[in-house]
């Protein structure tokens, strides 16, 4: 199944509590309000009546915005009398969101900001106010949501500055890659991915596609490792880190394909080969939904005789789905608290 957003959305509720309440007005005569990382949902649906601008960068919930009726748009451009976002969990990122929605917001605008109190929302608060000044708040199911009073010259404008850059890509690895703040792993090499790297056999051959490829550095390692393949498709998920990839990349020695999509709906294309270290966090850490879900999607894509070649937690029980769709199956290697598998379809099938 494709990965919507909650049916249950605490944070996206307590972000409209202040304009349902009327502690915030709606932007009068049809006004422009900006809603950054934008998500669907019951609390949208309420404010139906309302001219909303959503931007949302990542696919699935890009996708679940659009099947309610709200498109989601680049929206980087433009001044608008309210500015609402969900804050990001990484500290970075959410310092440049938040000033990006000062920015964009209109002299006399409101920003309106919120997120769950787990997941950084004492930081968020301490920042806003530190950029734009005193703060009204409201907490509620474990969310808390802050918003300025109309902007004036109470704005830091050197800090304001000194924020919006923190999103900036920026070269990791001895400049190898661009990254960006909060995309997974962004200013390392994850371990898992590594370990995958490391095992690639040289005799993977002909078309290949990296699911979940991050900002490329799997893919990189593929092109490096397997002189044998032909062409490669990454599909990722997260706009920011794709765009990455298409630098990362640019020098590629074969076809490159990048592909803004959710893996858990399927793949359009057939494949030879196929890799990835798949997000397993949905939710709970230890939830295998969201992994067994692009095993899903590679069994489907694979050609007969296929292989994919995966790395996941150890603990992690993929090894089931694996033997229902794959003729062989077997670890690699473990390591440092992953595995590194190889399923190979059956050929003819």
């Amino acid at each position: 199944m494709p990965l919507a957003p909650a049916a249950d959305d605490p944070a996206l509720e307590t972000l409209f509590l202040p304009l349902v309440s009327g502690a915030v007005a709606w932007p009068r005569d049809g006004g422009g309000t900006l809603f950054l990382r934008a998500r669907a949902g019951a609390a949208l649906d309420a404010a139906r009546g309302q001219v909303l601008v959503c931007e949302q960068s990542f696919k699935p919930w890009a996708d679940a915005l659009a099947a309610s009726g709200q498109r989601a748009v680049d929206a980087e451009a433009g001044r608008f009398e309210r500015v609402l976002l969900l804050a990001p969990r990484q500290r970075m990122e959410s310092r440049a969101l938040l000033a990006r929605a000062v920015a964009q917001a209109a002299p006399g605008g409101v920003v309106v900001a919120c997120a769950a109190n787990n997941e950084g929302a004492r930081s968020m608060q301490a920042d806003l106010a530190q950029l734009a000044g005193p703060l009204h708040s409201l907490s509620k199911r474990h969310c808390r949501v802050c918003w300025t009073a109309p902007l004036d010259a109470a704005v830091d404008q050197a800090l304001l500055a000194q924020w919006l850059a923190l999103d900036a890509p920026r070269p990791i690895e001895d400049g190898r890659f661009l990254s960006r703040p909060g995309l997974f792993a962004w200013d390392r090499i994850d371990a898992a991915s590594a370990l995958l790297a490391s095992c690639l056999p040289p005799d993977l051959a002909g078309r290949c596609a990296d699911l979940g490829a991050g900002f490329g550095y799997l893919s990189s390692e593929v092109l490096a490792r397997c002189p044998a393949v032909t062409a490669l498709d990454l599909y990722e998920a997260e706009a920011r880190a794709l765009a990455l990839a298409r630098h990362n990349l640019a020098a590629a020695r074969v076809p490159v394909g990048f592909h803004w999509h959710d893996v858990t709906t399927g793949l359009p294309e057939t494949y030879d080969a196929i890799v990835s270290n798949p997000p397993f966090h949905q939710g709970r850490a230890d939830d295998p939904g969201l992994g067994l879900g692009f095993i899903a999607a590679a069994q489907g894509a694979l050609r007969p005789g296929g292989r994919l070649w995966l790395v996941a937690n150890r603990h992690l029980p993929y090894e089931a789905a694996l033997s229902k769709g794959f003729a062989r199956v077997h670890t690699v290697r473990e390591g440092a608290g992953f595995k590194v598998i190889e399923a190979i379809k059956e050929s003819g099938k």
